[in-house]
């Protein structure tokens, strides 16, 4: 019995691991089928990403496709237009596109970047493209031509481009070419940055105040926005959709920018949009969704980047204007700081200037690429006056200024110069709304640009002058630099500025475009300290100096630092200190 119960024991142990067997088997197999089943679907629905991507891509391509016939069949663009949208910047193929997405073919898009965020990108910028625009004038023409205008020009890439002595020279669109029709021919600045600029190159333009700066960056930048129209319809999805930037020092440089840019923006139904600090945020914000083109001072658009109303990794055409301007005010970190959040690899960048010191060369050489040089005269040295300004020097009692302008008013505002503009510049804002009120209550219609005044009560100001409604217009420097006032016939300095420099500023708002004009500046021995400096800059213009100005010395002082004074030290942090052994 005992041996009965055993062997069923046995067998049924033996069953039992039988069906273990086939029970781990089986789980085996079931485990594999998972697998298979999974790799399949895993592979399904790859496919079926990859045949979407490929759909999407067709789209796309069609797209540019549609919007390279809407651009090409515009009625009033010319063979020539089409020549430098396909030619100038060259056309962007679709290939290329495909090859700059990532792995999986889809494009990444960018999120805003903050200021403080450096941009580390791999330089990836495109050599410059061959302009198919150049000067067709004979050799001979074309060196009296710079030797005249006192014209040099370094290009690092010996590219051979010549400059353009006629707006006929130009393969643009037609309407920029009719907007330009109202200027009898390129100044010289133009003539030879142009080429340059509509070739795709880095540029640093060196050249006297009034010397047609504004429209030396502002055609090709325009030019640059009308190559980059296919793109268009993709840039107006991001954050900000602007492909231009121009920054320049001054609100009423800015806003003056503005209005050159939207004029020709107009006529070919770009947008531009100005942002400066003293006025509402919230309406800026609201302006830059669509524009094309931004106008800013540095200290509202870094505001304004830091609030993510505009992203600086879109921008692809950077201008300075005023660089020399910007360094001395002290926005050299926040210029920095706005180069550095933008990208290098797909940045043409533009500077212009009205001296060559040493901060703007290290500036230039750190964030330009190859860039081609265009000065003007002989701007290494010092500053140097606008030969065809008359200037005249008057020395005398501080009390008897007042005085003198008044003669100076009844004496210009008479007879056939009754209608001319005149421009009057004081020192401090104070002086100016006192010169201000005392004016207005002898019956002279004045406006005034000063920092007492609401951005409002400036723009208006200068608005009234520009357009001759008030020919009388006082200010103290903050109207100094850049601004393009027409006709402006005289030029008055009530009290003289703090450098020379700014001197030359102050008399270039007038002999503008190639026009003639005249400075009288009263000068005291308060200002003695500068009077060295004035003196080269009168005989550096080939001007006469007064006996009295020379009584007071030819010594030039030592320009001072906006922050430190005449204690400041220029030396290099990066220096090793030297050591130095006793014996």
């Amino acid at each position: 019995m005992k041996k009965q119960n055993q062997a069923e024991k046995e067998a049924a142990s033996t069953e039992s691991g039988a069906d273990a067997v086939v029970r781990s088997k089986k789980s085996k197999e079931e485990k594999k089928e998972k697998k298979e089943k999974k790799e399949k679907k895993e592979k399904k629905e790859k496919k079926e990403k990859e045949d979407q991507m490929d759909k999407k891509e067709n789209a796309e391509g069609n797209e540019e496709d549609a919007e390279e016939e809407t651009l090409q069949s515009v009625p009033d663009s010319t063979e020539s237009s089409s020549n430098e949208v396909n030619g100038v910047f060259g056309k962007k193929e679709k290939s290329s596109k495909k090859s700059k997405k990532g792995g999986d073919g889809q494009s990444k898009k960018r999120p805003a970047h903050a200021m403080e965020e450096p941009a580390t990108v791999e330089s990836k910028k495109p050599k410059p493209i061959q302009a198919t625009i150049s000067s067709t004038a004979a050799d001979a023409d074309i060196n009296k031509f710079l030797s005249d205008s006192g014209i040099t020009v370094s290009d690092p890439l010996d590219s051979g481009l010549k400059p353009i002595l006629s707006f006929e020279e130009l393969s643009v669109d037609k309407r920029v070419l009719d907007f330009l029709k109202k200027y009898p021919k390129p100044t010289p600045i133009q003539s030879a940055s142009w080429p340059f600029l509509l070739a795709g190159r880095d540029l640093i333009g060196v050249a006297e105040t009034g010397s047609g700066k504004t429209m030396a960056f502002a055609v090709p930048a325009i030019v640059y926005l009308l190559s980059l129209a296919v793109e268009r319809k993709k840039k107006a999805k991001n954050a900000s959709g602007t492909s231009v930037l121009i920054v320049s020092p001054t609100r009423e440089l800015a806003l003056q920018i503005h209005e050159n840019l939207s004029d020709l923006g107009k006529a070919v139904n770009i947008k531009s949009v100005c942002v400066y600090g003293g006025v509402s945020k919230d309406d800026q914000k609201r302006a830059l969704k669509g524009a094309n083109v931004v106008v800013a001072t540095p200290g509202r658009l870094i505001d304004l980047v830091n609030d993510g109303a505009i992203d600086l990794k879109e921008i692809s055409y950077l201008v300075l204007d005023e660089a020399d301007r910007m360094l001395e005010k002290g926005f050299e970190e926040d210029i920095k700081r706005i180069m550095q959040s933008t990208d290098a690899s797909n940045r043409k960048t533009v500077m212009f200037t009205a001296t060559w010191p040493p901060s703007v060369r290290d500036l230039a050489s750190e964030f330009l690429n190859n860039p081609v040089k265009v000065m003007i005269g002989d701007r290494e040295s010092e500053l140097k006056a606008n030969a065809r300004i008359e200037q005249v020097v008057e020395v005398m009692d501080p009390r008897q200024k007042e005085q003198r302008l008044l003669q100076l008013l009844r004496q210009y505002r008479s007879g056939p110069n009754q209608d001319d503009k005149i421009l009057i510049f004081a020192l401090y804002k104070k002086e100016a709304a006192r010169v201000e009120r005392s004016l207005q209550s002898m019956g002279y219609k004045i406006a005034a640009i000063h920092g007492d005044l609401s951005q409002t009560q400036r723009t208006n100001a200068l608005e009234s002058f520009k357009t001759g409604a008030c020919k009388l217009l006082l200010a103290t420097d903050v109207a100094a630099r850049g601004l393009d006032i027409p006709a402006v016939k005289l030029v008055i300095n009530l009290t003289f500025p703090l450098t020379a420099e700014d001197y030359v500023h102050r008399i270039g708002r007038t002999g503008r475009a190639g026009q003639s004009g005249k400075a009288i500046t009263f000068f005291t021995e308060h200002e003695k300290h500068l009077s060295g400096a004035l003196v080269n800059v009168l005989r550096g213009a080939d001007q006469p100096v007064p006996e009295e100005l020379l009584k007071f010395g030819g010594h030039t002082k030592k320009k001072e630092h906006s922050v430190y004074g005449a204690f400041y030290k220029d030396v290099d942090p990066n220096q090793k200190a030297k050591k130095i052994v006793f014996d």
